[in-house]
């Protein structure tokens, strides 16, 4: 992937915060701010834009159609309790 420099404006303070949960976490300040922004990016968007995400689901989804969830799932857990 290719990067390209920017030229950001911080407060002092919240630099120095982010120098030092780089540097706790062994990270250069690019890289924390970078994970940071995607971070701030999936949680916006949403995880579903992964597309490991989505074969999770369509394989959650096959699953119930085969074995659908009861209408009453107490009842169910109870059941299989009983059964050991």
């Amino acid at each position: 992937m290719a990067s390209r420099k920017v030229l950001v404006s911080l407060d002092d303070r919240i630099l120095a915060r982010i120098d030092r949960a780089a540097t706790r976490r062994g990270l250069s300040r690019s890289a924390y701010i970078a994970r940071l922004a995607t971070t701030e990016n999936l949680n916006e968007r949403g995880l579903g834009v992964d597309s490991s995400v989505h074969k999770a689901l369509r394989s959650l989804d096959r699953l119930f159609r085969r074995k659908p969830v009861p209408t009453d799932a107490t009842a169910e857990i109870r059941r299989m309790r009983d059964e050991r």
